[in-house]
């Protein structure tokens, strides 16, 4: 099926490109997150007259992003979790519990631009994580964890 995108997805294009990609993809994913549409003669139309008007909301996203990720670079979040002695947590420390850690504090992030490379944090000390607040702004936090024995 062939899609027009109305915002850069990744590894798939950029705004206002037509590409082919799989029905399933398209009907399940694309369409209804609102990320394409159908490329119709109609669309491809409508497109076009409403193109200069998707190019600026998409340029005021990468602004906010960017100046969210100004001031969320190098931040430090502490948690504070039950563990044992050997340093181990009994839970783990996951993306939903940084996101809501970080909404606290002032940012707005949601738990799924929150990328954990090695998985949850299943050790008390300190990690990194990346932060994706937009396809081209990816922010790295660090996450020091804190034992509490029970």
């Amino acid at each position: 099926m062939q899609v027009i995108l109305l915002e850069k997805v990744v590894n798939l294009g950029n705004l206002g490109e037509i590409v082919r990609v799989k029905d399933g993809y398209a009907r399940n994913f694309l369409i209804p997150t609102g990320l394409a549409r159908r490329a119709t003669d109609s669309a491809k139309a409508e497109f076009e007259a409403r193109r200069a008007e998707l190019e600026k909301a998409a340029a005021a996203k990468l602004a906010e992003a960017q100046a969210l990720g100004q001031k969320l670079g190098g931040t430090t979040i502490k948690l504070t979790q039950k563990a044992g002695v050997d340093g181990r947590l009994f839970g783990s420390v996951t993306n939903f519990d940084i996101a809501e850690e970080l909404n606290k504090t002032g940012y707005s992030v949601v738990k799924a631009q929150v990328r954990m490379p090695n998985g949850p944090i299943k050790l008390v000390g300190d990690s990194a994580i990346s932060v994706a607040l937009h396809t081209d702004v990816v922010v790295e936090v660090n996450v020091s964890v804190y034992g509490e024995t029970a």
